[in-house]
């Protein structure tokens, strides 16, 4: 499994722009679309919710990709 970590400079990021910010996809679009597929978990739970709220201490999962995101 790759293990990527993402510094979180703020509260919190949108699940989208997580994606998009860490290179798994090209557009907060096409995150949209990869969750809405039901390819992404969030604390080992399928997440839906395009905008859902990551904060520090979250990992969130896509295919055999994790993404620890920690505060900044």
């Amino acid at each position: 499994m790759q293990r990527l970590d993402f510094q979180l400079e703020r509260d919190f990021i949108e699940l989208n722009q997580l994606l998009k910010l860490v290179g798994l996809v090209d557009s907060g679009g096409a995150g949209k679309a990869m969750v809405a597929g039901g390819a992404v978990r969030v604390d080992g739970v399928v997440e839906l919710r395009k905008t859902c709220k990551i904060r520090a201490g979250q990992r969130v999962e896509v295919g055999d990709v994790r993404i620890d995101v920690a505060a900044g």
